[in-house]
């Protein structure tokens, strides 16, 4: 195959990596990095730029060896564990050397056929054959944009279905037909890639996505790819967009679905129905929320993309103006029915389930409490903050205010942001200053009453009427006084 002009040697690649290829390579086989790393770099060379594009995940697919010897090569350079038993893939975790940084893990795999034998994403045969075609083992690839090889030693880029020239016209398209439709999951696949490299999706390929059966895709494979889209994409918008073309929306989300065409009134959405507003702020939650890590991230946006799904049950004409009343309490159950059909409770211990529906029950609290500011104490603040995180209803509120067209200030979210900072109640409610232990030294006996007290000291301190030891000790005195004796 003769070499592109793209092509590149290959400097800049961990030395650890180009050492597994040339043992591959020793022994009579070939080394090829697959998948979105050589998306990315090709992708790179045809914007002029040099050097590679950041490894979080490193793919080999190794030709012209068997399993047995392929296994044995992997084990000089690290720690072997076999992922797929009957197709051979084997992740090596090959621990880090003098100016290598941490340990470096590769996927690495024989080509392999796919034959699709029963319905769902388990109802593959699969087999591994590492005498196959470069142009046969990527058949079973979904967009020729990822069915390139790259290999490390020479800089050869191997491109059987045309991917370089799609990358050039940023269009996605599907590498086979008849094997595309096998996995329902490319719909989504085809949503995420196309909002995260800014792409279209060729006619054939659309024609195709309509076609596909979504009934039988499980929660978390939806969830994998709407995480990718809302985390990966700078403009999640595009995916939601592609996923209503594709008739993806009508079909896995019928609560968002509902937002299409519910009107809102013009002096305050300009930019048109729910739908629209919904997309608008999603991008602008996408900015506000970049520097949050990856949880309260995915709170905001999913809070965002949930924040007006009551509209469409209180959506009124009143006095000649639309009216949404209530909405956002209305929100609550159409936003569980999501997070439900994504399955999503908590990550990382972080209760992203809980924390979406209080978001969304409270998005307008900023707006409201500023309206009413003179008549909104400190407590009321702290006390939210026992439902909820306020630096991250912030962020939504403002989304919200500014997912729209024309200009909006956010006074309110400034004001709402300014106060909360000043209390220190940015992601939590202050500890309590009387524990139980107090009481005990004050000479209670245990029993309910240390609860009764504490509870009710805890609520003054909230109010502000408790601000140190002395005073909840005072306040929980008044209070055992009050009751009289046991």
């Amino acid at each position: 195959m003769s070499q592109d002009p793209h092509d590149i040697p290959a400097s800049g690649l961990d030395p650890r990596l180009l050492a597994i290829a040339r043992s591959v390579r020793d022994a009579g086989g070939r080394a090829l990095l697959v998948g979105g790393w050589v998306r990315d770099l090709v992708a790179l060379r045809l914007r002029g730029g040099a050097g590679i594009p950041p490894a979080e995940e490193l793919d080999l697919e190794v030709y012209g060896l068997a399993p047995e010897r392929l296994r044995a090569i992997l084990a000089r350079s690290g720690e072997v564990n076999l992922v797929g038993q009957s197709f051979a893939v084997y992740k090596v975790s090959i621990p880090k050397g003098p100016g290598t940084g941490a340990p470096l893990i590769v996927d690495v795999s024989l080509p392999r056929r796919e034959t699709k034998r029963a319905p769902g994403h388990r109802g593959f045969e699969v087999e591994g054959d590492p005498g196959l075609s470069f142009r046969e083992a990527t058949r079973r690839r979904d967009f020729t944009v990822n069915a390139m090889m790259h290999d490390p030693l020479t800089g050869e880029t191997i491109d059987p279905w045309g991917g370089r020239e799609d990358l050039r016209a940023r269009l996605l398209r599907a590498v086979d037909e008849s094997t595309f439709v096998e996995d329902s999951l490319r719909v989504l696949r085809a949503v995420q890639f196309a909002a995260r490299l800014g792409f279209d999706i060729d006619a054939a390929t659309v024609a195709l996505c309509r076609g596909i059966d979504l009934g039988d895709l499980p929660a978390e494979r939806i969830w994998g790819e709407i995480e990718k889209l809302l985390l990966k994409a700078e403009r999640p918008s595009l995916g939601l967009d592609w996923a209503d073309r594709l008739g993806a929306v009508s079909r896995l989300f019928p609560e968002l679905e509902a937002l299409k065409g519910c009107p809102q009134e013009p002096e305050w959405h300009p930019e048109g129905d729910v739908w629209i507003h919904t997309l608008l702020s999603l991008d602008q939650a996408r900015r506000e929320a970049a520097s949050l890590p990856r949880e309260r991230r995915l709170a905001v946006l999913l809070a965002v993309l949930c924040h007006d799904l009551g509209k469409p049950a209180t959506t009124a004409v009143v006095e000649g103006r639309i009216r949404s009343h209530d909405h956002e309490e209305a929100g609550i159950a159409p936003t569980l029915a999501l997070l439900d059909r994504l399955n999503l409770h908590t990550l990382g211990g972080f209760d992203l389930r809980a924390q979406v529906v209080e978001l969304v029950a409270h998005h307008l609290t900023p707006s409201h409490w500023f309206k009413n500011r003179d008549n909104v104490g400190d407590g009321a603040f702290r006390r939210l903050a026992r439902r909820l995180e306020p630096e991250l209803l912030y962020l939504v509120s403002r989304s919200d205010c500014l997912g729209r067209t024309g200009d909006f200030a956010t006074d309110a979210q400034e004001w709402f942001i300014g106060k909360v900072r000043a209390l220190g109640v940015e992601e939590k409610p202050p500890g309590p200053i009387l524990l139980g232990r107090h009481l005990l030294e004050m000479g209670l006996s245990p029993g309910p009453a240390i609860g009764r007290i504490t509870r009710a000291v805890y609520e003054m301190q909230l109010d502000g009427r408790v601000t140190d030891l002395e005073s909840a000790r005072r306040a929980a005195r008044d209070l055992i006084a009050e009751a009289g004796p046991a």
